[in-house]
């Protein structure tokens, strides 16, 4: 794990050039504090143009927990692929676990994610992300995640 260095901040064109994913499954606004290979805060605003709001329901707008998974380990991947030698690799889940759901969230929202990266060894990344809305507990969940590119220099040849 690299040493930390100065808390920082991406703007959505230095997220884009982190990780891979893109609309209409980009579920990350901005990151606020950075610590590179230990936390990320990021944030998501969400309004009533997101594309699931219509279909996740009309009658009452709120966003489904695939999405706010999907922003949580979206911040959490950024403690690592901030690093300039992990920028832009791809990412695949290997488990979540103790995944929790606190509060609805609605259009209008503003969700804050800290995610804390607890190991990154041969290409398996390890941690947890909570997220709040108002100050209130929304989503909580603790990640494995791997980096094919980087776990593929480790499995035995054939």
């Amino acid at each position: 794990m690299a040493s930390p260095i100065p808390m920082t901040t991406l703007d959505i064109t230095q997220i884009l050039a982190c990780q891979r994913n893109r609309y209409p499954v980009l579920f990350l606004d901005k990151v606020v504090d950075l610590v590179p290979g230990v936390r990320a805060t990021g944030l998501k605003c969400y309004t009533y143009n997101e594309w699931f709001f219509p279909g996740h329901f009309d009658d009452e707008p709120n966003v489904p927990g695939f999405v706010q998974i999907e922003s949580l380990v979206q911040t959490f991947i950024l403690t690592f692929l901030c690093q300039e030698e992990y920028a832009g690799m791809k990412t695949n889940f290997v488990s979540m676990n103790n995944v929790t759901f606190k509060r609805k969230i609605v259009p209008g929202d503003v969700m804050r994610i800290d995610a804390e990266l607890k190991s990154f060894k041969r290409g398996i990344a390890t941690g947890c992300a909570e997220s709040k809305v108002d100050g209130e507990p929304a989503c909580r969940a603790e990640f494995v995640v791997a980096v094919p590119a980087i776990l593929n220099q480790y499995k035995p040849k054939a």
